[in-house]
């Protein structure tokens, strides 16, 4: 199933029409935001899933990331790097659930810095390259921290209980009144509301 996500990500991502379609979509769609966070590293992470990489996505309703931080460092005062297997999913409600538009996997680094009220925001990328540059770029980015990635990384049953947790987080932050999530040609799973 990720496979086919991966591959169906991929080609969303690559085959949109930048800017222009970004801001059709934005007229078209409710403006969905990262559910709130209490760590401000984590809430600037997930917005910038949002608002940067859900964007270039076959637009939907709502647009929710699903995040595994694999490592954090503090550089300087003001300054933390995130390594992390970053993902984000773009859903329609239908009835009482979320129908999966698009989305995919992002893994990487970010640099976030720390704004003067204390808030941070993603400064730069970089991405695990795709096909044939996936290992290496994966290896040169994590670095030592790169078997802790991949455990993470090839364990769906564990990223798909972050996607619940993190569905069931922006369901209760805003509200919808929603009990499913389901991709394309899959069983619908109950969302954990608690």
């Amino acid at each position: 199933m990720m496979a086919a996500i991966l591959c169906c990500g991929a080609s969303c991502f690559t085959s949109c029409n930048g800017n222009a379609q970004a801001d059709k979509a934005a007229g078209d769609t409710v403006a969905a935001e990262a559910a709130p966070s209490v760590d401000p590293v984590k809430a600037a992470v997930d917005k910038y899933m949002v608002d940067s990489i859900g964007v270039y996505y076959s637009q939907a309703e709502v647009c929710i990331p699903s995040v595994t931080i694999v490592a954090k460092e503090q550089r300087g005062t003001d300054t933390v790097q995130v390594w992390g297997d970053f993902w984000v999913f773009n859903y329609n409600v239908a009835g009482d659930t979320l129908k999966m538009a698009s989305g995919g996997d992002h893994p990487g680094m970010m640099s976030l810095v720390m704004a003067a009220d204390g808030t941070y925001r993603v400064v730069s990328f970089d991405r695990v390259g795709d096909g044939s540059e996936y290992m290496p770029s994966a290896k040169r980015i994590f670095g030592d921290k790169y078997e802790a990635f991949h455990s993470v990384n090839s364990r769906q049953r564990a990223r798909e209980e972050v996607r619940a947790r993190g569905i069931a987080d922006y369901v209760k932050a805003h509200g919808l009144s929603v009990k499913y999530y389901q991709d394309f040609g899959w069983p619908a799973h109950e969302i954990p509301i608690k």
